[in-house]
């Protein structure tokens, strides 16, 4: 589709302006939003990053849409951008719609967020992704809600500060144990243990009950890597990705204490048993349940086939994310609010590793910062390509340029000018909006806040039709203006599944 620019608009006739204005509606790569439906979302397509489509790039050119990635590298991310029209600047420029960092940023940084920026970590998010701050929220939880509501970590010490409880509960059971550094991932520093004398004290570890009776596939221990997405922590909102990795050890399981020192038996980590020998990489995306990596829905296939309950798994993985997020929702609601200025500031992607024993319940292993995006193999690309090309599609880009974020300007235009922009839809009526045809219709039933949204939102548009006021709902516009976003947001969820 040829892109009109402002000033060809103005010379033509207000017929034509017209029509090119309808013709942007249906645009594949925008989604209207806002209380009128004028505000225009970007719409991210996985295929772009091998079609390169001028017409899916053309938006991002026309508003000089633009990322900037900051402690980190993520060759995925960079094309789905760029595939989209976004430009790079310098790490150190203002002038962006996403900032893509490795870590967390400082809190005057998150001060100065514009409302049309976004940055892919919430503050505090270590809550969460530190092993020792995981644990600590996951017993102050047992503590107060029981210990079998919560039951979803193995048994856990933090060494050196528990190591007496330690010992007690290593007399009873010899174990094995596993040993984790609190703020290490790829499986660097992990090992087991079935004596005390084995740990070095000298830095803060992570010691838990190892999971011996681990559910096999072929005799090979194996571990699920889940896609977390969290838009907001006030009010909570958790999405899971439908799709995953199963990661498969390359040695067959075996329980005898001669193994103890065989990681490539005991870790399921990709980054550890892609340096064995015995590692087989599937060079067809196309084929899911070969080689030490599957998709989730492969692995959950096997399972079924073989007679076990995978809607009931599922349900207990559901549930397992959902306690976890919540067990550190205070902390980063807070930070949320002492130190974002936009609710729609801030977004999380976690990578969940959950390990499921041989009586199908789900174990938390831990919870990664910064899931890995490398693509090792075409069935990474596959996945990940589409999962992050819907995770930028539900937060939701606004179609603006950041350079004019200052600007004394309406950040989006009146009626008048929208005639003179090809990409700014002409008010309607909220009654005439209809959904994107790309939406993905799911045979996943509504939640209860999703229902109870639906109908709080239906019946005050019969009670004022075309309006949405805090009298009919008693809920404040702050409060409307939330549930409408969260509303769109599910929407756009594609392959994510809004689970809290």
């Amino acid at each position: 589709m040829p892109v009109v620019m402002a000033r060809d608009l103005e010379e033509t006739a207000s017929s034509s302006e017209d029509e090119e204005v309808v013709s942007q509606e249906d645009h594949p790569c925008i989604m209207w939003t806002g209380g009128c439906r004028r505000i225009p979302v970007l719409v991210f397509h996985a295929e772009a990053i091998l079609t390169k489509d001028n017409n899916i790039r053309v938006i991002g050119e026309r508003y000089h849409l633009s990322y900037k990635i900051v402690r980190t590298d993520s060759r995925l991310v960079r094309s789905i951008l760029t595939a989209h029209g976004f430009h790079e600047v310098h790490p150190s420029s203002t002038d962006y719609n996403l900032m893509w960092t490795g870590s967390h940023l400082k809190p005057f940084l998150l001060r100065t967020l514009s409302e049309a920026q976004k940055v892919n970590h919430f503050p505090r998010s270590y809550e969460l992704t530190r092993k020792d701050r995981l644990y600590k929220n996951i017993i102050r939880m047992q503590h107060t809600h029981g210990f079998k509501a919560f039951h979803i970590l193995p048994q856990t010490f933090l060494l050196p500060a528990e190591y007496a409880e330690f010992c007690n509960s290593y007399s009873k059971d010899r174990g094995p144990w596993i040993v984790k550094p609190v703020a290490s991932s790829r499986g660097r520093g992990v090992y087991l243990i079935n004596n005390p004398n084995q740990i070095s004290l000298e830095e803060n570890i992570l010691v838990s009950r190892y999971i011996n009776n681990p559910l096999l596939i072929d005799d090979f221990k194996f571990d699920v890597r889940l896609y977390v997405l969290v838009t907001s922590y006030d009010p909570l909102v958790i999405y899971l990705y439908e799709e995953g990795l199963a990661r498969f050890a390359t040695v067959r399981y075996d329980q005898g204490a001669k193994n103890i020192r065989n990681q490539f038996m005991h870790l399921t980590n990709y980054s550890v048993n892609k340096k064995s020998g015995d590692y087989v990489s599937c060079d067809d995306p196309e084929v899911e349940d070969y080689g030490n990596k599957w998709s989730m829905s492969a692995m959950l296939r096997y399972l079924k086939q073989e007679g076990r309950d995978t809607t009931a798994l599922m349900a207990h993985v559901e549930d397992l994310i959902i306690k976890t997020i919540i067990s550190a929702e205070l902390a980063i609601a807070t930070a949320c609010k002492t130190f974002v200025p936009h609710r729609s500031s801030c977004f999380e992607l976690y990578g969940f590793d959950v390990l499921i024993d041989s009586t199908l319940k789900p174990w938390l292993l831990e919870v990664n910062l910064s899931p890995s995006l490398a693509c090792d193999a075409p069935l990474d690309l596959k996945i990940k390509a589409s999962m992050i090309s819907d995770m930028f599609t539900v937060v939701g880009f606004v179609c603006q340029d950041p350079a004019q974020r200052a600007s004394t300007r309406p950040i989006y235009p009146t009626f008048e000018s929208s005639r003179r922009n090809p990409f700014q839809k002409p008010q309607r009526p909220v009654s005439a909006q209809c959904q994107s045809s790309d939406a993905k219709l799911r045979s996943r039933p509504l939640s209860a806040s999703d229902a109870e949204m639906k109908n709080l939102v239906g019946s005050a548009r019969e009670k004022v039709p075309g309006k949405l006021g805090g009298s009919v709902l008693g809920l404040s516009m702050e409060e409307i203006k939330v549930l409408r976003r969260v509303k769109e947001e599910n929407d756009r969820r594609g392959g994510f599944i809004r689970i809290f």
